[in-house]
């Protein structure tokens, strides 16, 4: 049923891919669908051109110092952000005066449109690395915080009440009760956090760079280039789904005491 499922999938990508590469040739669409059906390849691409873009990127080498620069800016966001958001979620959800403080302003930082400092960004840190780390370290930090700050506030009050009465300490109650509490809460958001590491790296790319994969779509488009603009879109979304597999597969080891879906209909 899998296989039969993965192979729906793949005819299905195919399909749409002919159907596009067809409605790009020239005279193939009606004018009342497209004014000037001869000029649609220059508006939507051809996959022909795109995957042949592609294969010039990884054959020729040009691509992989970008996706190496992108994959760093992406796991730094992510390793600054998630560790910012542990610490200071578990400082707050411990600490009742201190999150009704700092709540207001958590809020409003939360609500702020965080795209717009980018360009701020690359003036503090200039159009290296560490712009773009900074942009993804703000995208990640609010869903890890969240995540944590609610695992905090909600561990058993009879688990805590048990390890109390069993001579605990506040340092053991911290290790053991709302440590792990608060880091199941950030693994089971890891497909979220890795996922806007990699669009702040991205979008600082395109913003400003003279690397990553961002860079070489904004020059594309900036020569009008459709095809290679797709091409980058389409290199960029193969990167993001190697990075969910392997937040999935960390997930799954990091995660061993989490029943499994077939484990929980059967409980």
């Amino acid at each position: 049923m899998k296989n039969r499922l993965r192979l729906a999938q793949v005819l299905l990508l195919v399909a749409i891919f002919s159907a596009w590469q067809l409605a790009t040739q020239p005279g193939l669409l009606p004018p009342i669908v497209w004014e000037n059906p001869d000029r649609a390849a220059f508006f939507f691409g051809e996959p022909v051109k795109i995957f042949k873009a592609v294969w010039v990127w990884f054959s020729e080498g040009a691509i992989y110092s970008h996706l190496w620069v992108t994959l760093e800016e992406t796991v730094l966001a992510f390793v600054i952000g998630s560790a910012l958001g542990l610490a200071i979620g578990l400082w707050l959800g411990l600490s009742p005066m201190a999150s009704a403080l700092f709540d207001p302003y958590i809020t409003a930082m939360n609500a702020m449109p965080r795209v717009v400092l980018a360009p701020i960004f690359m003036v503090w840190f200039g159009l290296g690395i560490w712009s773009k780390v900074a942009l993804g370290v703000t995208l990640v930090f609010f869903i890890v915080f969240f995540n944590v700050y609610q695992g905090v506030k909600e561990v058993s009050p009879v688990v805590l009440n048990n390890t109390v009465m069993l001579g605990a300490n506040r340092r053991q109650l911290l290790r053991y009760v709302y440590l792990p509490s608060a880091t199941s809460w950030v693994f089971s958001s890891l497909h979220t956090s890795v996922g806007m590491a990699f669009v702040g790296a991205v979008v600082g790319e395109y913003l400003g760079s003279a690397k990553g994969v961002g860079y070489l779509i904004q020059q594309a488009e900036g020569a009008f280039d459709i095809n290679t603009v797709f091409a980058g879109i389409l290199v960029l979304t193969a990167f993001a789904l190697v990075l969910d597999f392997a937040v999935g597969h960390a997930e799954r080891r990091l995660l061993v005491w989490r029943p499994t879906q077939g484990e929980t209909e059967q409980l």
